[in-house]
């Protein structure tokens, strides 16, 4: 049961009432009344439990983007309903327009819209439908909560993807589609044709020189169908918050450009979400498909407050890679000693494989560091100083490691490591 405003208004005549005739009985009276009405009209009212509901919304939606959910509301009894209901959604859905009025006749149904415009990714489940069925007199009625199940997934926004074509461009030119070719040691063989003033003379073919009489070249492409293992870093450090949003979302961007530039090039990718354990794992495919897969499984994937397990990570590297490869390494830089397994692990990768560690900055270190204006902020600029100068002795490390260190702002990380990749493919290091 619940009282509308009206209930609070037939109230009012029994205060007018009993300034005119001051007895206690006066106001018992007229309450009495007021309370009759109220049981008369909840009695009245149509049964919600009459009512059926069904909830319609689309399967997926990218972070930061629209999706409509569509009630259904079904009068199955025999008098007409006007009802106000509550669409309930999770506050990080981001429902809109979740209250409505409804006027249904006996056996028909009426349709609600409600947006979502959900504000972090992962699965978000519809709560109750609640409804309230109005008496005749509208001083008060009924009032239920259905269950009507409806879930929305929330893949990862993928807002990089305004640069996948500046670097499928340079893509097509290093593959030979267009005027620019490239050449170096450790590439594919594309074709052959004459030799022009500044060619690289060991790329000349004698055989093929002496059958046509003409000095003939070899031009090279980037290997294609090579393989490349993208690791997400889902432990504490991806739960810092850079900006709105956590590490692991600035993380999650870079591996989707890295995996759909990747793809685009021929090569099969193999993606990794883990910490202290796998919390994700997408394997080797190429194209369109894996980019589908590989929302859908980093969509639920939340940063834990536990380290990453270096061990395990060399575990499953020598589990999924048979061949030399590009390992790409999305993690955070720490200043502690606990950064030393990670040391140890990537250097001794790029014995065998070609290993890039990727890493979102913090701008708040540098800001901290800046920051003097009395003695407790000198404190912690020297904290920060001091973080500063033990991340920089850890890129010297994984450098002369082998490693290539790749750090760029959140934003920036995407773009930054897509052109490490170019990078590396050109150089013939894939």
């Amino acid at each position: 049961m619940f009282l509308t405003m009206r209930a609070v208004w037939a109230l009012l005549p029994g205060i007018v009432l009993a300034l005119i005739v001051p007895h206690p009985q006066t106001v018992l009276a007229w309450t009495g009344v007021v309370l009759i009405l109220i049981m008369i009209d909840v009695i009245r009212a149509p049964s919600p439990r009459l009512l059926r509901a069904t909830r319609a919304v689309g399967r997926g939606v990218r972070l930061g983007e629209s999706v409509t959910s569509t009630l259904t509301v079904t009068n199955t009894g025999r008098r007409p309903v006007r009802l106000l209901l509550r669409d309930a959604w999770p506050p990080s859905a981001g429902a809109a327009h979740e209250r409505g009025w409804l006027s249904i006749p006996a056996g028909q149904r009426r349709r609600h819209s409600t947006v979502l415009t959900p504000g972090r990714r992962g699965d978000r489940r519809a709560g109750p439908l609640t409804v309230r069925v109005t008496g005749p007199l509208g001083i008060a009625g009924r009032q239920a909560s259905l269950d009507v199940p409806a879930v929305v997934r929330v893949l990862p926004a993928f807002r990089s993807r305004r640069h996948l074509y500046s670097r499928l461009a340079r893509l097509r030119e290093m593959d030979g589609r267009s005027a620019v070719m490239v050449r170096g040691e450790g590439t594919e063989f594309d074709s052959l044709r004459e030799y022009v003033v500044g060619d690289d003379v060991r790329s000349i073919d004698w055989r093929s020189t002496a059958r046509r009489g003409e000095v003939l070249v070899r031009t090279w492409r980037p290997e294609r169908d090579r393989r490349v293992l993208i690791v997400i870093d889902s432990g504490r450090l991806s739960a810092t918050r850079l900006g709105d949003a956590p590490r692991l979302d600035a993380q999650i961007e870079a591996a989707l450009l890295l995996t759909s530039l990747a793809s685009r090039a021929g090569d099969r990718v193999d993606v990794l979400a883990m910490d202290d354990t796998v919390r994700a794992q997408v394997r080797s495919g190429s194209g369109p498909v894996v980019m589908n897969t590989l929302a859908e499984h980093l969509t639920n994937v939340e940063p834990r407050l536990t380290e990453l397990n270096w061990t395990l990570l060399a575990s499953r590297v020598r589990t999924v890679l048979s061949q030399r490869a590009l390992i790409v390494v999305i993690s955070a830089l720490d200043g502690s000693s606990g950064d030393a397994p990670m040391i140890r692990t990537l250097t001794a990768l790029a014995l065998d494989h070609t290993v890039v560690l990727a890493s979102a900055l913090d701008p708040e270190l540098e800001e901290l560091r800046a920051a003097r204006h009395d003695t407790d902020s000198v404190y912690v600029a020297a904290s920060a100083e001091k973080d500063l100068v033990e991340l920089e002795a850890i890129r010297h490390r994984l450098r002369h490691g082998g490693v290539d260190v790749v750090e760029a702002p959140d934003q920036g990380l995407a773009p930054a490591l897509a052109d490490c990749y170019l990078d590396l493919k050109a150089a013939g290091r894939l």
